[in-house]
């Protein structure tokens, strides 16, 4: 699935994003959709979320 659109991502769903203070490293952190945060229904870099256990940042991967 293509982590680039909205459609894909939804709440309870497992995915690896990059934080914002990991963007230079490209290091992925795992967690479960509590929240979509970007409106749009595609996003070059990646859907923003907010992660269960708070965090934010941008989905590049999701687990099946």
């Amino acid at each position: 699935m293509d982590s680039h659109n909205r459609d894909n991502i939804k709440q309870g769903l497992e995915v690896e994003v990059v934080l914002k203070e990991d963007q230079g490293t490209g290091r992925l952190t795992r967690g479960k959709v509590l929240d979509i945060l970007t409106n749009s229904s595609f996003h070059p870099h990646g859907i923003k979320v907010r992660l269960a256990d708070g965090q934010v940042g941008r989905v590049q991967n999701i687990v099946s």
